[in-house]
């Protein structure tokens, strides 16, 4: 759903502030905890798993099963020729955390000076159960372009190590990122028992598990600036994702002797979703990550590990299946993934609009149409917000999903249909998204009652027009 300003914070905030009234434990229902616990034990073995069949079995998923089946091999044989964790990695990782560290808290942004409607420096944050407004640096667009200047010098000029140096040590660097996860989440978890930011905003639930999953500090800190929720999701994963595909083009160059179409495909079309959200960096302090979802577990070893890893899959699969697409191919992949981004950005854009002229603006060249709706806040007092009708949002509930779905698919889709493995990609953000979809429009539902089936009855589908 989209609301006004004020109102969508309080209501991202709605079902954690009722946490606090009710005092601070909850009890964790058991379908919950299930998934929690199904989650923490097969997470790591699923990233293993995917990085794993391209090193042995050159992308085939269904090979190493068919083989441990038949008794061909064993979980120990192919444990066994996975390389393990190097000194070597560890440095490259040490460095390369630290240096978006430095970045990150001792280069205050100037790029918003010269780069017209791009909002940088210190921003204000979105109001915490607790009532506060926390400040950010926002430099993330900035540390991108710094650290992708230096990565350019020095395959061009310099030589101080391979371009293709994160391929060469991907696995023994997979472990690395698994401890730099686990102990932050953990550091995370201690904290908000001994020490917390800020004890007002930690949720405790009563179960152990779901407390270190889902986290328990709102905006855990360290000082003033380091924010271990801005940091971690849009830093040292994030701003890797686009080295990381550069290294896979680089390694395949260097085993091929040329880079294909489809390589360069899945560069360019990730690289403007990466880009994109450093630009918007600002904006994403009022999505739902950062205005519901607490520090833990999920979001700690999720950006070190599960997103660089599982994000680049595609370029991991062209490095051993070097694949050249048709013309026809590789257009509509192109055409498919810039579709996909112009859905994704338009949507958000009016939605954006919408909300910081409180519906006063034009939308597809015609004032917006919204609907009123009413709701009490926590402490009962009356609350009025609007549903914007119009634009995309007249479409669809949730059509800026829809554009990032497209986008999704065309990176799968320029890997051709050789193997499932790349398309890992686009079943887990099909399900991360509905799934998102039913939640948001369950607290929606909710919040708003009845004036909410007056929404869903003026804009019937989530997704998908005319299907879903």
């Amino acid at each position: 759903c989209y609301c006004s300003p004020y109102t969508k914070l309080r209501l991202a905030n709605g079902f954690t502030t009722e946490l606090f009234k009710k005092g601070k434990t909850r009890e964790v229902d058991w379908f919950s905890l299930s998934a929690v616990i199904l989650l923490l034990c097969t997470a790591p073995f699923l990233v293993f798993f995917f990085v794993m069949v391209c090193d042995q079995y050159q992308c085939s998923v269904s090979q190493p099963l068919v083989e441990l089946y038949s008794g061909e091999a064993t979980l120990r044989s192919i444990w066994e020729k996975a390389p393990s964790f190097t000194w070597t990695a560890a440095q490259i990782y040490t460095v390369w955390v630290s240096f978006q560290v430095v970045l990150y808290m001792c280069v205050p942004d100037i790029t918003h000076k010269f780069l017209p409607g791009y909002a940088g420096g210190v921003q204000d944050g979105a109001r915490t159960p607790a009532g506060l407004i926390n400040k950010y640096e926002i430099n993330g667009l900035q540390s991108w372009l710094i650290t992708h200047a230096l990565w350019y010098a020095n395959a061009q000029y310099f030589h101080w190590f391979s371009p293709t140096i994160i391929f060469d040590n991907w696995i023994p660097l997979l472990w690395c990122t698994n401890i730099l996860g686990y102990v932050v989440s953990t550091f995370a978890f201690v904290k908000a028992y001994l020490f917390p930011t800020n004890a007002e905003d930690c949720k405790f639930t009563g179960n152990v598990f779901y407390n270190y999953m889902m986290g328990i500090e709102f905006n855990p800190r360290i000082g003033k600036w380091f924010d271990f929720k801005l940091f971690f999701n849009g830093r040292p994963g994030i701003v890797a994702w686009t080295l990381i595909n550069l290294s896979y083009a680089a390694k395949q160059q260097e085993l091929y002797g040329y880079v294909t179409n489809s390589m360069i495909l899945v560069n360019v079309l990730q690289a403007i979703y990466v880009l994109d959200f450093f630009w918007n960096e600002a904006w994403y302090l009022k999505t739902i990550d950062i205005c519901h979802d607490h520090f833990g577990w999920y979001l700690g070893w999720g950006d070190c590990v599960w997103l660089p890893f599982l994000y680049t899959l595609q370029g991991l699969y062209l490095v051993y299946n070097p694949v050249q697409l048709s013309t026809a191919h590789a257009a509509a992949v192109l055409l498919l993934g810039l579709v996909g981004y112009y859905v994704f950005r338009s949507t958000n854009h009016q939605k954006d609009l919408f909300r910081r002229t409180e519906g006063k603006c034009s939308v597809w060249g015609k004032k917006p149409t919204f609907i009123e709706c009413a709701y009490r806040s926590g402490d009962g007092g009356l609350h009025h917000s609007k549903l914007m009708t119009s634009g995309f949002w007249g479409v669809a509930r949730h059509l800026n999903y829809t554009g990032d779905l497209m986008g999704s698919l065309a990176y799968c889709a320029a890997c051709g249909f050789g193997h499932i493995h790349p398309y890992f990609y686009i079943v887990y953000m099909t399900i991360l998204l509905v799934h998102r979809c039913v939640r948001d429009e369950h607290r929606c539902s909710s919040k708003y009652g009845k004036d909410w089936k007056r929404y869903t009855d003026a804009v019937p589908y989530r997704l998908l027009p005319g299907i879903f």
